[in-house]
């Protein structure tokens, strides 16, 4: 699962999410690179005449677009949240690159999870609701783990808070 729990202290507990990361960056190196040699073996056939000029530029195009895109998709996958439960208050952050940080916090005892299965922006999506206001959280988990995030949420905001 892409999230978990942590307990701080006796009365705070935290909670980290994060979106899954298939392609660790060591795997995307061996990526670019077997690319790299793979479009090599063709121009091997030209080697030592004008054509081999020709093709390079477009064999080094395509990995420097696969590098790129490669890079961008880490960039947009660096989104994290953290929720702090303490005693009494309820505390999330949002950390998002393209929209730095948003915070919300109300009294824990009025922070409740909704799930809406039809009408987000993804299936089951999940939210908190307390303080007036309702917020995102979790929405870059796949579906299932969405599922488990909130009755995590429900165990977790119900428990009682030792003092």
């Amino acid at each position: 699962m892409p999230y978990r729990w942590k307990k701080t202290s006796e009365t705070e507990q935290e909670l980290r999410l994060w979106p899954h990361n298939s392609l660790p960056p060591r795997g995307a190196m061996i990526m670019i690179l077997s690319v790299f040699l793979f479009g090599l073996i063709p121009l091997l056939a030209v080697l030592g005449s004008v054509i081999l000029w020709g093709l390079l530029p477009f064999l080094l195009l395509t990995v420097l677009g696969l590098w790129l895109a490669i890079q961008t998709n880490y960039r947009a996958r660096s989104v994290f949240e953290i929720l702090t439960l303490t005693g009494t208050r309820a505390h999330l952050v949002h950390h998002d690159p393209r929209n730095g940080q948003q915070e919300w916090t109300c009294n824990r005892y009025w922070a409740r999870p909704e799930m809406h299965k039809r009408g987000g922006p993804v299936p089951n999506y999940v939210t908190l609701t307390g303080d007036g206001r309702e917020v995102e959280i979790g929405a870059f988990l796949s579906e299932d783990e969405r599922i488990a995030l909130y009755d995590d949420l429900i165990q977790k905001l119900r428990e009682p808070v030792a003092q």
